[in-house]
């Protein structure tokens, strides 16, 4: 029988509010130091990194591991991954329930399609990259994992969601030691990486007089918190218990879909128990779209779902997925990785800066600049990096990027879920999962650059 002054009835409170706390110390010393607020470091990013510090100062002081001490029910490191595994599922289902309020003309649709191109293409390049990288460092070191540079584009381009995901696949399945904490180092050093090209490419283009920095003036106002047709903020039950409610039935039938698919195919459970985001995003679209029949029919009359209060949410579980990634970073267990991972890390900066740079110039000409930080930081950290950078160009989102960064979601997953395959096949063929990811790397580029090479073609 559990007594509430156990620590075991606290460990999982005290965990949470220490990550919340680090959120607000955090966001204090962006405010009030100088170069932190110039880096453009996530607050988030830098509330994970104030608890390494001090997780590392605790560690040299008792010689434990700070978040696995009994206040955090002598598990903490654990709760942290699941944390970022759920955190980052729920961040994504709460996306997929936001309103679609915008119609799309044909070139704005090419704009999205391209988008979400560009976007796997970038995972297949990184992957390449990080990929030989690790290849040539299985021949240095003994017993080194060579398909560790396969968590590249998911840290780098998933963010640490997904590095967890993978880096857990690689560690249980496959044996390879600190898989998980090697892909969530791979995700941090992608956040610096988009704060400090994100930062350095800024100050290029304002003095080369490329740009005007359009501060971001705009106020909420009451159509932009809430719709007419819209159920009221409080009623007998608030709007936003609803708006939760609706995400934890989504992530409830994406568990229950995990656990059939599971038993139909048991060899393949830390794959499907991997895409928990994907099948919380398709179980959330199909609520999604029965709300709206049943709206159109006028069977519900009003709307369930509230942009405002979703998009709060979604940013509420990534902003806990981050911190809560780089804090589960066991430093002690990658010492004799720090090379090869400054090695993948700094590769996976310069590769993905120039192959968004040249994208950006040849298909997104009319706002190449935006385009170009939105993808970088997306592509480098999260979508929340990728706003953070483009707002620094275009405060009131009057380019199209914005748009591009929500709606290639769907493109993106649809012709990246073969790579998120080819990443299980990699330990077991490395040589023919190296292969077929430069085939469609190639084949990749053909469709993203088809106007170019069909139209050089038709002018033969």
């Amino acid at each position: 029988m559990e007594n509430f002054w156990d620590s075991s009835v606290w460990s999982t409170f005290a965990l949470i509010s220490v990550l919340l706390i680090s959120l607000l110390l955090a966001n204090v010393l962006k405010k009030t130091i100088k170069f932190l607020h110039a880096s453009l470091i996530p607050t988030s990013v830098l509330g994970g990194i104030i608890l390494i510090i001090v997780a590392g100062i605790y560690k040299l002081i008792t010689g434990e591991v700070m978040f696995d001490s009994s206040i955090f029910g002598s598990s903490g490191t654990t709760k942290l991954e699941i944390i970022t595994y759920h955190a980052l599922a729920l961040g994504f289902i709460a996306s997929t329930f936001k309103p679609s309020k915008s119609k799309l003309t044909k070139q704005r649709s090419t704009e999205i399609f391209n988008t979400g191109v560009t976007t796997v293409s970038t995972y297949l390049i990184q992957a390449i990259v990080g990929f030989g990288i690790t290849i040539i460092a299985s021949f240095i070191l003994n017993d080194f994992f060579k398909s560790a540079g396969v968590l590249l584009p998911f840290g780098y381009g998933q963010g640490p969601g997904q590095a967890l995901n993978y880096g857990g696949i690689y560690e249980n399945e496959f044996g390879f030691v600190g898989g998980k904490t090697f892909g969530l180092t791979i995700a941090a050093l992608g956040f610096l990486s988009a704060s400090i090209g994100g930062v350095i490419h800024l100050n290029i283009i304002k003095k080369r007089g490329k740009i005007v920095i359009k501060p971001n003036d705009k106020r909420l106002r009451s159509e932009d918190i809430e719709s007419e047709n819209e159920i009221p903020m409080q009623e007998s039950i608030d709007k936003l218990t609803i708006q939760v409610a609706l995400i934890a039935v989504a992530y409830l039938f994406a568990y229950g879909l995990m656990f059939l698919l599971g038993l139909l195919l048991p060899g393949m459970k830390s794959v499907i128990y991997g895409f928990n985001f994907l099948l919380g995003v398709i179980t959330a679209t199909l609520i999604k779209l029965i709300l709206n029949f049943l709206n159109k029919k006028k069977i519900i009359k009003k709307e369930y779902t509230n942009d405002f209060l979703m998009t709060r949410t979604s940013n509420f579980f990534f902003d806990i997925m981050v911190v809560a990634s780089i804090a589960a970073i066991r430093l002690d267990i990658l010492e004799k990785y720090w090379g090869i991972m400054l090695i993948l890390g700094t590769t996976g900066l310069i590769i993905t800066y120039f192959y968004n740079r040249l994208v950006a110039k040849k298909l997104f000409q009319n706002y190449t600049e935006e385009q170009f930080l939105m993808m970088y930081g997306m592509l480098t950290g999260t979508a929340s990096t990728g706003v953070i950078l483009l707002r620094e160009i275009d405060g009131n989102f009057e380019t199209p990027a914005s748009e591009n960064l929500v709606y290639q979601n769907f493109p993106a997953i649809v012709f990246g879920f073969p790579m998120m395959l080819l990443a299980t096949l990699a330990p077991k063929q490395p040589y023919l999962t190296l292969i077929i990811l430069v085939l469609f790397f190639a084949v990749m580029n053909i469709i993203l650059f088809r106007s170019f090479i069909f139209k050089k073609r038709k002018s033969k």
